[in-house]
């Protein structure tokens, strides 16, 4: 009885193994998942609150927005209002944290 199991445990070892190795190849050929980002939206543009020139001009002249440039980098370097933050629209989902939701944020 005992020989048996000595006789097993090899066995045991040597299935365990090949186990641990198959599971390491397939980890590692599976394609890699992609993460759905949960993009913002605004819904139907009547839902969106839109803010006037004047007012965003006096806004901009006591300093109480951010004037968020979603723009790409290459037309935010060409031009933008000055002192306006610059997050291109698709990295908006990842670098929101950069912006102060105590602000009243102005984006264009």
């Amino acid at each position: 009885m005992t020989r048996n199991r000595k006789n097993l445990i090899p066995f045991i070892l040597i299935i365990g193994g090949a186990l641990f190795l198959l599971a390491g190849l397939i980890w590692v050929v599976q394609p890699p998942q992609e993460t759905n980002l949960v993009q913002p939206s605004p819904g139907l543009a009547e839902q969106v609150k839109r803010v006037a020139l004047n007012d965003a001009k006096a806004a901009f002249d006591a300093g109480n927005a951010t004037f968020l440039d979603v723009r790409s980098s290459t037309s935010f370097e060409a031009s933008h209002i000055p002192d306006a933050l610059s997050i291109p629209l698709d990295e908006l989902p990842t670098r929101i944290s950069e912006l102060d939701p105590t602000s009243w944020i102005i984006p264009y």
